[in-house]
């Protein structure tokens, strides 16, 4: 039997609104509702961005904090917090929520375009983020979006400047950055610190065939309405829906699922995870 599988939700995105999907969760109670929903169904992880009362994305971390205690009220589903470059724009502000301590944060390390705009992710603020990652005992998770931000990954481990184990997501299918084609894919995860673990996110329609190739190659996967608003054409799709997809998945190729606490001992996170 392969090892269990880790499901992760991204249930918001900074991009869904609710008129490209109805059933995306903005407000931290929505969010906390729609977690539990997805943790009942398998997720281990929760990814979460924060949005202001008018949809916006926002950094600000006491509204991190407010998503964080609704959570934890309902559930002990891994908190990943999200630094990315559509919720602010320089280091302290997108660092911000790394104080409140959550188990996991988002790093990009490196630049890559997006449909409509630039994902900067400068070498600086880069370092910054991952230092203030290191300070206060947050393991991020490497996201990935093209070769040569694998290998600036390793390169700042080797300086130490991130930890080893890694935790790497591959994310594929960003229109402007890497395709969802399987070559990729497999390109990729031979390129892969060996030590490391190691996830996929796939954006839209390669969510269908990267997420069982990743389970038959023994990652672990992220589906989210963040990365999919439909799975039929005109039709959108709930984050428990694809929770339940990818849990059916997982069955079908034989991978156990992973509890909240199983995947804590996978990537080495301390048990019982962070309380505010």
């Amino acid at each position: 039997m392969m090892e269990k599988v880790i499901l992760t939700v991204a249930p918001t995105g900074n991009v869904p609104t609710r008129e490209l999907n109805p059933y995306v969760p903005l407000t931290p109670d929505e969010i906390a509702e729609d977690i539990l929903r997805c943790y009942n169904a398998g997720a281990a992880i929760a990814h979460i961005h924060a949005r202001t009362d008018d949809e916006q994305p926002t950094p600000d971390p006491a509204v991190f904090k407010t998503i964080i205690q609704k959570v934890r009220e309902k559930c002990d589903i891994i908190i990943q917090l999200s630094t990315g470059a559509r919720g602010g724009k320089t280091a302290a502000e997108r660092g911000a929520c790394i104080d409140l301590k959550p188990e996991m944060v988002s790093l990009a390390t490196g630049s890559s375009n997006f449909a409509k705009s630039v994902n900067l992710n400068p070498p600086e603020l880069i370092r910054e983020l991952a230092q203030r990652m290191l300070d206060n005992g947050v393991k991020p998770e490497i996201e990935i979006f093209d070769l040569s931000m694998l290998e600036h990954a390793v390169f700042l481990a080797k300086k130490g400047i991130l930890k080893t184990p890694m935790h790497i997501n591959l994310v594929l299918g960003v229109p402007g950055s890497l395709s969802g084609d399987p070559r990729n894919l497999f390109f990729l995860v031979e390129s892969l610190p060996k030590e490391s673990t190691w996830s996929v996110t796939s954006i839209g329609k390669s969510h269908r065939h990267l997420s069982s190739l990743t389970m038959a190659l023994g990652g672990h996967v992220r589906t989210g309405i963040e990365d999919v608003m439909e799975l039929d054409p005109g039709k959108p799709v709930s984050n428990l829906e694809l929770v339940q997809r990818l849990a059916n998945l997982a069955r079908a190729c034989d991978r156990p699922i992973a509890t909240a606490e199983e995947a804590r001992a996978m990537l080495g996170l301390k048990p019982g995870g962070v309380q505010l």
